[in-house]
């Protein structure tokens, strides 16, 4: 084991302090990674907060992170020392059930093992990026391309193929029109994705306050989700609703959006239920679906599309000790659009 610098909620609630934590050895096929950055994540303030569960605390949460190769096991193939690289949501999965072998191993049957917080093969506790370090078995170590801004990278990891996996799978493209509710981390990735497949984009946010913002994204209309109005203008005419707030939200106003086989896939993820009429769905065929980030091959194949068309994530980069801070501001929706820790700011 190696001790190494990181950020570290001490319990439920608390405030982050700076802290160490312990990483493993180098196994034949692990990658240590001095890592650069790391995005904020909503789902850490869940977690370090408690709203998804007793966690075991001391935790070191982040799950988008990106470093540099700075050792390799005897075995890796894949990954050589100075290396720009990153790590998302997972770590480890099976690699043996149908979900793993196609590529989808965020719904591993035997379970992912999770970036933090998660019971990894060793029988420790996973930590996160907000730390100086990370050890990673090279299949969930993923390339950089040249042409991604590396403090920008880190997002992608998550609020990216959280949002990119979602409208490949439901078929965004010309003819299909996309709304986006929320303009925040995850929502103004997917007006990007949504608008570079060639989608008509509508932005579906609580007030105005973002709307040039969303156009120079790529949206084609940017609609006010606090004018009653709107929900009656745009009544059955997008095809794919992809909802990224991570709070309660009128479930049935937005399915009433849909048109004829339309669906409305949830990313966000609140601490509460939500609930809806099912007479929404039937009357016009409708689904309601969810999504879970995006396997590693997905993964890599959305970072190569952000290369290639210019896409990133707009981020605020922070020193590690502004963290805290940081938190109520996500809390307050106050960053466009993505927290950005400064590792070295750690060391």
């Amino acid at each position: 084991m190696r001790t190494v610098t990181a950020y570290v909620a001490p319990s439920e609630g608390a405030p982050l302090v700076k802290s160490t934590i312990a990483r493993r050895d180098l196994g034949p096929r692990d990658v240590l990674i001095e890592l650069k950055y790391a995005g904020i994540c909503h789902s850490d303030i869940h977690t370090v907060r408690g709203d998804w569960g007793p966690q075991a605390y001391p935790l070191t949460v982040g799950h988008e992170m990106v470093g540099v190769v700075v050792e390799t096991g005897p075995d890796v193939t894949k990954h050589r020392v100075g290396d720009q690289v990153g790590v998302g949501t997972m770590v480890n999965s099976c690699g043996r059930c149908e979900y793993c072998v196609a590529g989808l191993e965020q719904y591993c049957a035997e379970g992912n093992v999770q970036a933090y917080g998660s019971l990894d093969r060793d029988g420790t506790i996973t930590q996160g990026g907000y730390s100086t370090h990370v050890v990673v078995v090279e299949d969930f170590v993923l390339r950089v391309p040249e042409g991604v801004p590396f403090e920008g990278a880190a997002p992608l990891l998550c609020a990216g193929i959280t949002t990119f996996s979602p409208l490949r799978r439901w078929g965004a493209g010309p003819g299909v029109r996309v709304g986006v509710v929320g303009m925040g981390g995850l929502g103004h990735m997917a007006v990007q994705f949504a608008h570079a497949l060639g989608a008509d984009v509508t932005v579906l946010s609580q007030t105005l306050s973002k709307h040039d913002d969303g156009l120079r994204l790529g949206a084609d209309r940017y609609c006010a989700t606090n004018d009653p109005e709107t929900f009656t203008k745009l009544a059955e005419s997008l095809d794919i609703v992809i909802n990224t707030v991570s709070a309660s939200i009128d479930v049935d106003a937005f399915l009433g959006l849909l048109a004829v086989d339309g669906v409305m896939v949830n990313v966000g993820a609140p601490p509460k239920p939500m609930s809806f009429r099912a007479l929404n769905l039937l009357v016009k065929r409708r689904s309601l679906a969810g999504s879970a980030t995006g396997g590693i091959r997905q993964t890599q194949e959305m970072l190569e599309f952000c290369a290639q068309r210019g896409i990133g994530s707009e981020v605020e980069v922070i020193a590690a000790d502004q963290v805290n801070d940081a938190y109520e501001r996500v809390l307050a929706s106050d960053v466009r659009y993505r927290f950005v820790i400064d590792l070295d700011t750690l060391r």
